[in-house]
């Protein structure tokens, strides 16, 4: 399995703040935020990754990284992605990478506590579809909100005003090759882009779909609030025992 991280965009929820920089490349406590999800995916035993970036900072990706020494990687892949066309435009940029393989995303300003080896894992032995990796949030309605009947998902919607749930999809997807066929048929939402959920739906609608409870906590950090609580967070956990090299 491959990985793909998404750190393109503008950052705007973040302006000033990101009127020099890619959002990804602001602080998140003692590392850039784009560090986060590159280690939850080499934690997760994948080692061939993607970098989808954008906006005129995108070089400085590349100064910060180089080919991910520091993460015990050989290379890293990068790709470009022009304008704001959303998360499952900057995704369809990676079918190339992907070359047929199945791939794991994350969004690149998502923070985890703990990693996501047993679902990656599990996906790498599921035939085919897609695997979404859900938390419990007393937010709901800030993100796409799973509807379960038992565990499985029926229906995931988008940012609801009244959730059917409070599992809330966190910005990490598995997906097999089929997801780039999907974003195909895709049509651009009332915010003129096309939407990850459409693509979770398709899943669903084909029955392929599976899913798994996030352990530990989870934030983004697209917003002050959120990037104020994913440093507190990390600095919680950094300070703990024996957390020396904690993976987060």
């Amino acid at each position: 399995m491959k990985g793909v991280v998404l750190a393109g965009g503008t950052g705007s929820r973040l302006f000033p703040l990101t009127k020099i920089t890619n959002k990804h490349l602001l602080p998140i406590y003692d590392r850039p935020m784009i560090y986060y999800p590159i280690q939850t995916l080499v934690d997760a035993g994948i080692r061939d990754i993607l970098i989808v970036t954008g906006g005129r900072n995108s070089g400085d990706f590349l100064r910060l990284l180089a080919n991910g020494k520091q993460f015990g990687l050989k290379h890293i892949n990068y790709t470009y992605q022009e304008g704001e066309g959303g998360i499952a435009d900057a995704l369809a940029l990676a079918e190339h990478f992907a070359d047929g393989h199945k791939i794991c995303v994350v969004l690149g300003d998502n923070i985890i506590e703990r990693d996501i080896r047993e679902a990656a894992e599990r996906f790498r032995r599921q035939p085919a579809g897609a695997h979404l990796l859900l938390k419990k949030v007393p937010d709901a309605e800030r993100f796409g909100v799973a509807e379960l009947a038992g565990d499985r998902i029926v229906s995931i919607e988008e940012k609801p005003q009244h959730p059917k749930s409070n599992y809330a999809v966190t910005g990490i997807y598995m997906y097999d090759a089929t997801v780039f066929d999907k974003i195909r048929t895709l049509v651009p939402s009332g915010r003129g882009e096309l939407e990850i959920t459409d693509v979770n739906n398709a899943y669903i609608g084909e029955g392929t779909i599976t899913c798994s409870i996030l352990e530990g906590w989870w934030t983004d950090a697209g917003t002050f609030d959120s990037l104020l609580r994913a440093a507190n967070l990390v600095a919680a956990l950094r300070k703990q025992p024996g957390a020396e090299g904690a993976r987060a």
